[in-house]
């Protein structure tokens, strides 16, 4: 199997959480069956937050692009990242390296697109950094998706804060199923997307029978595929 670089650490948990799927998703008997991937999780990698929505602290740029450096030196045959906003800095990630890098953005538009169809309102629960950067706008472009946010952005960053602070129980996923709901119904969003993989963590509470997609998935599989293609 090819070998997949991981820039990780953009939560600690999320990264964790990408490996745990990828154990799940992949048919296995035995250890040799499961995919290789060689993860850096680095969670000194300059806030997100604090470069896109509060423009007080430094750009995460540099350090991802040493980190992929680093993780294709090491052997990496191509690199994937589990964090929907760093992927603002997905060009600088490019240009550090030889390898393809596997983008969970375009994967993520991709996959709704091939089950939705064009034309779909798609209810984002996501950092507003997402927004603000639109790291969604060419991808959804293309495939004819229309992206919906929440009137307030207030209540999602929030619980990003929360998880990020360690707290992803009972209450937090309660919190995302009601805001996941009121896209749904308020706002008239036939899908819904979970694009912030610290949100990944709660999808646990999201109601049943709610039509719903979570980016870290697409990127599990699109690096499934890429290690035993």
């Amino acid at each position: 199997m090819r070998l997949t670089g991981i820039l990780g650490g953009m939560g600690p948990e999320a990264t964790v959480l990408l490996m745990q799927r990828l154990i799940e998703a992949q048919p296995a008997k035995d250890d040799a069956d499961h995919v290789p991937v060689l993860v850096f999780s680095n969670p000194q990698v300059p806030s997100r937050i604090k470069a896109l929505i509060e423009r007080t602290g430094p750009s995460p740029a540099p350090v991802l692009a040493d980190m992929a450096r680093r993780l294709e030196a090491a052997g990496a045959e191509a690199l994937a990242m589990p964090c929907n906003t760093a992927h603002a800095y997905a060009d600088d990630i490019r240009a550090a390296v030889k390898v393809p890098f596997i983008d969970m953005v375009a994967e993520t538009a991709g996959h709704l697109a091939a089950r939705h169809g064009a034309g779909t309102r798609v209810g984002f629960l996501a950092s507003p950094a997402v927004r603000l950067t639109g790291v969604f706008d060419a991808p959804f472009a293309d495939r004819g998706l229309v992206q919906v946010y929440p009137e307030d952005d207030a209540p999602v960053l929030a619980l990003i804060r929360a998880v990020k602070a360690g707290r992803a129980g009972a209450e937090e996923r309660a919190e995302l199923a009601r805001l996941a709901t009121r896209l749904a119904n308020d706002q008239d969003c036939a899908a819904i997307l979970v694009a912030c993989t610290e949100l990944s963590l709660l999808t646990g509470g999201l109601p049943e029978g709610m039509d719903w997609t979570d980016s870290l998935d697409c990127l599990v599989e699109a690096i499934r595929l890429f290690a035993t293609r």
